[in-house]
């Protein structure tokens, strides 16, 4: 075997010299070797230094070890080199020697994978852009009118998972979810198809079904499955959070009150998801819903018996037809 580094060369020649049973001179191993003697030499008296180095380096490495598992997230050369920066003291290490002291101990932070979700809106990515026809009036309409639906990500485990939902903006009902293990478009088709299945006979012409600009949602197979069920789509303007903010806040209070950060599979998730969504549905009650839960509160406004024997029963709230435009 050709070895190419000197310095490994001399090594080898050392260790042979300081083995028991040699019987090769210095000579003959650096000529084997291919080496010098007076390199072999040279390389001898500077042991002293090349410890002393190999100290540092050592040392250096244990600073770059504690910055890489900082927080417990695996971090490259440059986001150490901050990272060592903000320590207090703050450790100045260049970008040059962390990457030298990483190869040299074989610390290395994985290549990050392409992100599923944008290589995915790359792909399906069209200029079928709805109009806003909702203009945030979430209310206006009454129930099985407005309808909103977004999708939120749900980490746990060191992976995500991915919930898909239909929001009755009117009586905050979750009409249709999907939790999936990925972020394909088939889950958002999905979830329109149970919300059909499940409501269909409850939704009018003009219910509007309204999302971000998402690349699910401007996919041709959500526009198809939506002109073939008669439902208007309606988008937000691009950027614009507040254009679908029930809904935003309907993902916030849910991860407020799910806990799946000990969830080791997707079954147990979804199984979280699963029971919070029956409670959210009929037991967790909204003041802004007349005390009631969303599935009593689309009782109450559909038949007009109140639930609770109170006094002074809130009245039902008036609303108007949508436009056609």
């Amino acid at each position: 075997m050709i070895l190419e580094q000197p310095s490994v060369r001399f090594e080898a020649i050392h260790s042979i010299l300081s083995s028991d049973g040699n019987i090769l001179t210095v000579s003959e191993l650096c000529e084997t070797a291919g080496v010098s003697r007076s390199g072999y030499y040279r390389w001898l008296a500077a042991a002293g230094a090349r410890e002393k180095r190999e100290t540092r380096d050592r040392e250096d490495f244990e600073l770059i070890l504690e910055a890489y598992r900082h927080r417990g997230y695996q971090k490259g050369a440059r986001s150490i080199y901050m990272s060592l920066l903000h320590r207090d003291p703050p450790v100045v290490m260049n970008v040059k020697k962390i990457r030298r002291l990483m190869d040299k101990y074989g610390l290395s932070c994985p290549i990050r994978k392409a992100n599923p979700y944008r290589r995915m809106a790359k792909a399906l990515r069209t200029s079928n852009v709805a109009d806003n026809l909702l203009k945030r009036a979430f209310r206006k309409y009454g129930p099985r009118m407005v309808l909103l639906t977004d999708i939120t990500y749900l980490p746990y485990n060191g992976i995500f998972a991915y919930l898909s939902t239909v929001l009755d903006a009117f009586t905050k009902q979750v009409l249709a979810y999907v939790t999936s293990p990925s972020l394909e478009v088939d889950f958002v088709l999905e979830t329109v198809d149970i919300l059909i299945s499940s409501h269909g006979a409850g939704l009018k012409t003009k219910t509007l079904l309204h999302s971000d600009q998402g690349c699910h949602y401007t996919s041709y197979s959500y526009i198809d499955i939506l002109k073939d069920n008669s439902l208007r789509q309606s988008m937000s303007r691009k950027g614009n959070c507040w254009d679908n903010a029930p809904q935003e806040s309907f993902f916030g209070h849910m991860k407020d009150e799910i806990d799946i950060s000990g969830r080791q599979t997707f079954d147990e998730v979804k199984a979280v998801i699963d029971d919070w969504m029956d409670y959210y549905n009929n037991e967790r009650y909204q003041w802004q819903l007349a005390r009631l839960a969303p599935n009593e509160y689309y009782q109450y406004i559909m038949t007009g018996e109140y639930p609770l024997p109170v006094e002074n029963i809130p009245p039902i709230p008036e609303y108007e037809e949508p436009n056609d435009n």
